[in-house]
């Protein structure tokens, strides 16, 4: 019938589309994402290689921006802080700071000369050291709270592992906290056959 529609809907209104089927792509996306677990030595090598290849790009593209330098040094710093290993979360504080300065030399201007490289060096990294601060805060914040996530973990583990034996150790009758350790012809411990011959 023409003007017919699904009961209790308005003819031509479409219904907003629920929150879940907006968010669950991006979650998809996230999860997509490569997520390394880099070393001490793989998150050093992949900072300072990163930070010096994105030098030259902002060299080659855009005339040396110090701006862009910066804005990708804050991304390259938290990258490395959630891509480093769990064993090895004192490192991204450590060496975003060496490859912010080992990524410069194509940014930078300077006179020539070893002399002229280190003084623009110099020069550059006392002016832009803002960027050099965010970058080394980012990595150490988030280093920080992965370390406070992985210690609640270990914590909530070994209180459930705590309140697991304490249960099976605790489930002998008569005996809290002692485990029977009986086999096909009854108690095989020396203390418990000796109990078992009292008891009759």
């Amino acid at each position: 019938m023409p003007g017919a529609g699904v009961p209790g809907r308005a003819p031509g209104v479409r219904r907003p589309r629920p929150v879940g089927g907006l968010v669950a792509p991006a979650v998809r996306a996230v999860r997509r994402m490569p997520n390394p677990r880099l070393t001490r030595l793989g998150g050093g090598l992949f900072c300072g290689a990163a930070m010096v290849t994105l030098g030259c790009l902002d060299r080659l593209l855009l005339g040396a921006s110090m701006t862009v330098y910066g804005v990708v040094f804050l991304l390259v710093s938290a990258l490395t802080a959630v891509w480093v290993g769990q064993g090895d979360l004192v490192t991204p504080p450590v060496v975003v700071p060496i490859a912010f300065a080992v990524g410069l030399p194509p940014v930078i201007e300077s006179d020539g000369g070893l002399a002229g490289h280190l003084v623009g060096l110099g020069t550059a990294l006392a002016t832009q050291a803002g960027w050099l601060y965010g970058g080394t805060l980012v990595a150490g914040v988030i280093a920080t709270q992965r370390k406070i996530r992985l210690m609640n973990r270990r914590g909530s583990l070994r209180e459930s592992l705590r309140g697991s034996l304490g249960g099976s150790l605790g489930s002998g009758p008569g005996h809290p906290g002692l485990q029977p350790d009986t086999g096909p012809e009854g108690p095989t411990s020396e203390p418990q056959r000796r109990l078992a011959r009292d008891a009759v």
